[in-house]
């Protein structure tokens, strides 16, 4: 009987779990040293290794033969919980075992002492679809553990678990498996079963799986059943539904040069090979991302695609807006949200090309020629003539060895693109001055997992931020770039998340303050002179300083003003 590839190659070791290794190093180590806790909680998205390293764990708990923290997987204790055979380790689904009684059981088996292993080790998956009384039984059991007994808790879902019930465990967040390590496990995999396969299909593969390696293996499985015991890169497009990189392109030149009816043909045409609509818009998110990030960082979009860069695609980042790509990204992401409840998506399509088509600006044209007319009752003509006037009566006064007269001084040019508004340092004073460098670690260490809570949007723009200063109060981060910095701040929707996130990743909501990355050392320079030298440029008469008066100059700046009573 045929088994699925993600049975047949389910780790069965640490070191074979993709993508965790600070989890599997740090589970390893306590079992060496014999620091296990009574209780875990394994988080994070599906597919990434929660049950099985639940099950890993386990077998390294009462393996008896174990090499480095690793389980043997030979032994009769490790078979048997290989087969689930096992009565001293019990896995259990709280989705369909969620109510009281389910969990009193538990809590009374709980009391007896293991029959063949050294612990005994329950296992509750999607743990957070338990019900009250249940996580209250549940709790009981977790403040009053038995002895030799040792509860795994995992799920999709943290946020649904009662807090009183996560800080009695070890939590652990598994993260989204990278394309690089789902890319390298599935050619492993291929090489051993000796079947044939072209690259690009399994890139293609590992964008689609989304960060779990079940469903890299699960869609493998699918174009190795499609392509009789082969992966071409047609067959991994036809089975993700995905879009060639020639259509995106293809598609993508012709919106942003405002050409409608070739981008609706090539749209029609993606639909008509049976493309998923869905799909076609992450590609396209994907593409106008990996643009975006190029004009910026190339080295980044390298990593992100692995290497596979073309020449099309370098000419076109290099000719296309910033600004018309940030439209895109907004367009794309509200057609998004708004197809979820469609049956018709092709008339959401063709709504979004005629969009799409219509955005202000487009790739960068050439300038004009010298012959093109010129209006000479244009202000800027005129202005541009006084000064040339102004310059040759220089040029006489200096030859007639005189003094150069003094030139108007030309009123400030509107800037062509937005202003950069001007950074709040009344803001950033009281964090630097409640700043640690603990708050920061404990920021910097759950940045990530923030990223990932963002939208596709929201996360383009933070890939070139990241957080220098930070207390219990507030959160300043450094932009590497200033248009980047204002596009934050002017996006209240990104404020929120980021502060929502933090909320649910640490347990407390920090006050984010942006600011561009140029400025941030003159900033923080700033405060050290004015503030921790006691205000060395005071006057020696000026009066002792008041709380009072310094907190209200941190709150509003400048616009204090002290006078004597």
């Amino acid at each position: 009987m045929y088994r699925a590839l993600y049975r047949v190659w389910r780790p069965q070791r640490f070191d074979e779990i993709v993508g965790q290794q600070m989890i599997t190093q740090t589970l390893k180590n306590a079992i060496m040293t014999h620091q296990t806790s009574h209780a875990y909680l394994f988080t994070g998205p599906r597919g990434t290794g929660k049950t099985s390293a639940a099950k890993i764990f386990a077998k390294a708990l009462n393996c008896r033969h174990l090499v480095d923290g690793e389980p043997c997987n030979e032994c009769e204790i490790c078979t048997a919980i290989t087969k689930g055979q096992l009565n001293d380790v019990i896995e259990i689904d709280a989705a369909s075992n969620n109510g009281v009684e389910e969990i009193r059981d538990i809590r009374d088996k709980a009391k007896y002492a293991p029959t063949e292993a050294d612990y005994k080790v329950y296992i509750i998956d999607e743990v957070h679809m338990l019900s009250t009384g249940a996580f209250n039984a549940l709790l009981k059991t977790l403040e009053e553990p038995p002895a030799n007994v040792i509860f795994i808790l995992a799920t999709t879902e943290p946020h649904k678990i009662p807090l009183t019930i996560i800080s009695r465990t070890q939590r652990f967040d598994f993260r989204r498996i990278t394309a690089k390590d789902s890319y390298d496990r599935m050619v492993y995999i291929l090489q051993q079963k000796e079947v044939t396969y072209d690259e690009k299909a399994l890139r293609v593969i590992a964008a689609a799986a989304e960060g779990g390696m079940r469903d890299a293996l699960s869609i493998l499985d699918q174009v190795i059943s499609f392509g009789d015991n082969t992966v071409t890169l047609d067959d991994a497009l036809m089975v993700t539904g995905s879009v060639t990189k020639a259509l995106i392109a293809d598609y993508v030149e012709e919106v942003t040069s405002h050409e409608t009816k070739p981008a609706l043909e090539t749209m029609r045409q993606i639909l008509q090979e049976g493309k998923d609509a869905n799909r076609f818009i992450e590609d396209l998110i994907g593409y106008t991302r990996d643009v975006l990030l190029y004009q910026q960082a190339p080295e980044m979009v390298a990593s992100v695609a692995m290497g596979e860069n073309d020449q099309r695609f370098e000419d076109f980042a290099k000719q296309i807006d910033a600004e018309v790509l940030y439209q895109m990204i907004k367009t794309l992401n509200d057609i998004q949200q708004q197809m979820r409840f469609t049956t018709h998506p092709d008339v959401y399509l063709e709504v979004l090309t005629v969009k799409l088509a219509q955005l202000d600006g487009q790739a960068t044209t050439p300038v004009a020629t010298a012959t093109a007319t010129v209006n000479p009752s244009d202000p800027t003509v005129q202005k541009l003539a006084q000064q040339v006037e102004q310059l040759q009566d220089v040029v006489k006064t200096l030859r007639a060895g005189g003094s150069a007269p003094k030139l108007a001084a030309p009123k400030p040019r509107a800037s062509s693109g937005p202003a950069v508004k001007k950074v709040n340092v009344s803001q950033i004073y009281p964090v630097l001055g409640a700043a640690t460098k603990d708050d920061l670690v404990k920021v910097r260490d759950v940045w990530t997992d923030l990223m990932n809570i963002l939208s596709v949007t929201q996360r383009a723009l933070m890939h070139v931020a990241k957080p220098v200063a930070a207390s219990t109060e507030g959160v300043v981060v450094a932009f590497d770039y200033a248009f980047v910095y204002q596009k934050a701040i002017d996006d209240q929707t990104l404020i929120d998340a980021l502060g929502n996130g933090l909320d649910r990743l640490m347990g407390q909501a920090p006050k984010i303050i942006c600011v561009p990355k140029d400025q941030w050392p003159q900033i923080r320079k700033d405060y050290l002179e004015t503030h921790q030298t006691g205000g060395t440029q005071a006057s020696t008469n000026e009066a002792p300083k008041e709380p009072v008066v310094e907190e209200a100059k941190a709150m509003f700046g400048d616009l204090v003003e002290v006078k004597p009573d």
